[in-house]
C-alpha cells in the first residue's frame, strides 16, 4: 500500500503525518511559539563569559539566552596557534563580554536550557552547504561511488577560499561544476549581507530565518521513492511539485471543509501521543514518563497471560513492546537518554531476542539512535538525537494545580502547615485571624465538632475566622490579623 503524507498547512499551527499501512508512523507539529529556531541566524551580544564551562551566554533577542561553547567560536577555529596551546587557553582569550557575534542555532531550547549556538554559520543551497568559516570539505555519504566522492571533494578544494568550508549534498550528482560555482557565488553574497548587519543592527536580532517546516517536509519527500501527498494549501502544493524530480508521487489537494487531519483520522493519534499509557494489541501496555533529564519507559503484561508458560508471555510481550516503543519515540519525537524497563528476563538469550527486535525497529528511525544495551539490572539504555522539543513539551504546559508534578499537597498536609504557622502567633497581641481556605482544609484543621479549632483559639488567645474559597488545589492564605 502506498505511503501517505498528510499535510495540514492552513492555519498558524503547521502539521504533517506519515502513514504507513494506514498507521501513523510519524507526527510533526509546529506552533508559532514552538517553532524551531534551528538554522536561524542572529546578531547576538555576549552577556556572560563562563571560564569554568569554556562557554558564554549570548543574548539573541529570544526568550532564553543561547549557550555558545569556546570550540564553536570563529576566533578559536581560525587561530593559527598550535592545537595543544590553543586548547589550553580559556574562552576569555577568544571572546569578551559585550562582544557582538553572528551566531546560528544548533539545538532548540529545552526545559530550563536555552538554545545551543555556534559561530560557525552554515548557509544551505540546493546542492551545497556553505560554511564561511568551516575550513573543510565534505561530501554526502549517500553518494556511494568513491571516485565521484573524491571528484567533488577535489572541486570543493579548488573552489573554496582557505577559511571557507563546503558540504556537497546528494543532489550535487545531478549538477555540474558551473552550477556549483554559481550557487557558491550566491551564498557568498548572502553571507556578505548578513555580516553587514553586525554593524547596522544595534540590538540582538534575527537576520536569517529558516523555513523549518517546509525544510522538514522536503527532507521527508527525499526519503520516499513513492507516496501520496495530501495537502490543504494550494501554494504549498506548487512549491513541493518542483522538489519531486523523478519520484513517483501523487500530490492531492484537499479542499473539503473538514480539517485534513480529522478527515484522515489523525486527530486521535495526536491525542494518543500525549497519553502516558499506551496499550499493546495483546492486552499488555507500556508507560512513558518524560522528564527533563531522561525518559523512562515501563513494560507491563497487563491483561495478557500467554498460552504457554510465563517466559513465553514475557518474551512475546517484550518483543511487541520493543516494536511499539520505537514507533512511539518517532511519533513523540523523544530525544536524549531513554531507559526501558522490559519485563524481567533472566535468560540472556531472551534478552538478545528482544534487543535485536528493538534494533530492527529503531532502524526505521531517521534520527540517530544508539543502543547501549542492558544493564545488570535488566534496564535497556539507549540515546536518540534531540534537535527540537518533544511533542509533549510542544503541545502541553505545566498544570497550574500541581505545577507539573502530577500531584498536589493533600488537605491534611496543608491544614497541618496552617496549624504550625498559627502556633507562631502565641504570645502576640492579635485578637482575630481571618483565613481564606478550601472547605476540605478547614474541616481537617477544625477536627470533629471543631475540637482542634477551639484548642488552637485557646492556645493563641485569638478568634479564628474562615472564609471558604472554591479551589481544586488545597490551600490557605492568612488575609487579616487584628
Amino acid at each position: 500500500m502506498l505511503d501517505k503524507i498528510i499535510v495540514n498547512y492552513l492555519g498558524r499551527e503547521k502539521r504533517y503525518a506519515i502513514l504507513k499501512d494506514q498507521k501513523v508512523e510519524k507526527l510533526y507539529i509546529e506552533q508559532p511559539k514552538q517553532q524551531s529556531l534551528v538554522g536561524n541566524i542572529y546578531v547576538g551580544t555576549v552577556t556572560k563569559v563562563m571560564p569554568g564551562l569554556h562557554a558564554a551566554f549570548v543574548d539573541i533577542g529570544e526568550e532564553k539566552q543561547g549557550f555558545l561553547h569556546r570550540d564553536k567560536l570563529v576566533s578559536f577555529l581560525s587561530s593559527k596557534e598550535d592545537k595543544t596551546i590553543k586548547e589550553s587557553k580559556g574562552i576569555s582569550s577568544f571572546v569578551h563580554q559585550g562582544e557582538r557575534l553572528l551566531v546560528q542555532v544548533e539545538k532548540d531550547a529545552s526545559g530550563d536550557k536555552g538554545p545551543r549556538l555556534t559561530g560557525i554559520v552554515e548557509l544551505n543551497g540546493k546542492n551545497i552547504v556553505y560554511l564561511p568559516n568551516g575550513f573543510y570539505v565534505a561530501v554526502s555519504r549517500k553518494i556511494e561511488d568513491p571516485q565521484q566522492r573524491e571528484s567533488w571533494r577535489q572541486i570543493g578544494h579548488e573552489l573554496k577560499e582557505e577559511h571557507e568550508g563546503l558540504i556537497f549534498r546528494t543532489s550535487c550528482t545531478e549538477a555540474n561544476r558551473e552550477e556549483i560555482e554559481t550557487e557558491l557565488h550566491q551564498l557568498r553574497i548572502q553571507y556578505g549581507e548578513l555580516t553587514k548587519s553586525i554593524k547596522m543592527v544595534k540590538k540582538p536580532l534575527i537576520v536569517h530565518e529558516s523555513e523549518h517546516f517546509i525544510k522538514e517536509l522536503r527532507e521527508e519527500l527525499k526519503k520516499l521513492e513513492s507516496a501520496a501527498i495530501v495537502i490543504d494549501d494550494a501554494s504549498l502544493k506548487e512549491k513541493l511539485l518542483a522538489d519531486l524530480n523523478n519520484q513517483v508521487c501523487d500530490i492531492i489537494y484537499h479542499h473539503d471543509k473538514q480539517n485534513i487531519f480529522s478527515a484522515y483520522g489523525i486527530e486521535e493519534s495526536v491525542e494518543k501521543a500525549l497519553r502516558r499509557v499506551v496499550w499493546l494489541s495483546n492486552g499488555a501496555y507500556i508507560v512513558i514518563d518524560e522528564t527533563e533529564a531522561l525518559t523512562i519507559i515501563d513494560v507491563n503484561t497487563g491483561k495478557y497471560s500467554g498460552k504457554n508458560h510465563l517466559q513465553d508471555t514475557v518474551v512475546k510481550t517484550n518483543e511487541l513492546a520493543a516494536e511499539e516503543i520505537a514507533r512511539q519515540l518517532r511519533i513523540r519525537d523523544i530525544g536524549g537518554i531513554i531507559l526501558i524497563d522490559f519485563i524481567d528476563m533472566k535468560d540472556v538469550n531472551d534478552q538478545e531476542i528482544v534487543r535485536k527486535k528493538l534494533e530492527r525497529a529503531l532502524n526505521k528511525d531517521h534520527k540517530r539512535t544508539k543502543m547501549v544495551g542492558f544493564t545488570q539490572l535488566g534496564i535497556m539504555q539507549l540515546t536518540r538525537k534531540k534537535t527540537k522539543v518533544a511533542l509533549s513539551e510542544g503541545l502541553t504546559e505545566k498544570c497550574k494545580v500541581c505545577d507539573g508534578t502530577g500531584s498536589v499537597l493533600s488537605a491534611e498536609t496543608v491544614a497541618f502547615k496552617l496549624e504550625r504557622e498559627l502556633w507562631e502567633l502565641r504570645g502576640t497581641d492579635y485578637e482575630s485571624v481571618t483565613i481564606e481556605t478550601t472547605e476540605a482544609v478547614k474541616d481537617v484543621f477544625s477536627g470533629l465538632e471543631g475540637k482542634h479549632l477551639k484548642r488552637m483559639e485557646e492556645l493563641i488567645q485569638a478568634n479564628i475566622r474562615f472564609i471558604n474559597i472554591a479551589n481544586n488545589k488545597p490551600f490557605y492564605k492568612i488575609t487579616k490579623l487584628i
